[in-house]
């Protein structure tokens, strides 16, 4: 039995990490360009993290409201962070990562104060936290939007909370 050239044993494997580059940065931008449509068309509400309502005279009803996600890391960005942590540095992919599962959490948050019928969104929290595998270990960002921050949440998840309100 004769071995292949090293070549060609090296070969599928970097066909596969190229291929994995690919789909992975092909679905981070079309996440990227779906959330950047859902927030124009989110635009007209007003968002704020104050723990009071401006001229709460004039709320005619308020509700609580949540929004959550998780999105996964894949292996490559696992490792190459693994990687980072040894050196030190700032890890990006994984800023970019807890970004993305941020702003669609609020969304998530504010699609459902738009269901309601609101038109404003007030004392938005933010949480963020690690969901991992036992045996793997691979990371996941999990975010959760709501509106009590007295609220608890299951390790592992990260949140954000707000209410919203109509006025007349």
């Amino acid at each position: 039995m004769e071995w292949a050239p090293l070549w060609l044993q090296v070969l599928p494997v970097v066909f596969l990490l190229m291929l994995g580059l690919m789909v992975g940065g092909l679905n981070q931008y079309r996440h990227c360009r779906n959330l950047d449509r859902r927030e124009k068309a989110l635009a007209h509400m007003i968002v704020t993290n104050l723990k009071r309502i401006p001229d709460p005279h004039t709320v005619s009803q308020a509700t609580l409201v949540t929004g959550d996600t998780v999105i996964a890391s894949d292996y490559l960005k696992t490792f190459l962070t693994k990687l980072r942590a040894l050196v030190g540095g700032e890890m990006r992919s994984m800023q970019k990562l807890l970004t993305r599962a941020r702003r669609e959490a609020v969304l998530r948050m504010l699609e459902n104060a738009q269901q309601l019928g609101a038109d404003e969104v007030w004392n938005v929290r933010l949480e963020f936290s690690s969901v991992t595998q036992m045996r793997g270990r691979r990371g996941a960002a999990a975010v959760i939007s709501e509106s009590n921050p007295r609220s608890s949440t299951s390790a592992g998840l990260s949140w954000a909370c707000a209410g919203c309100c109509r006025r007349p």
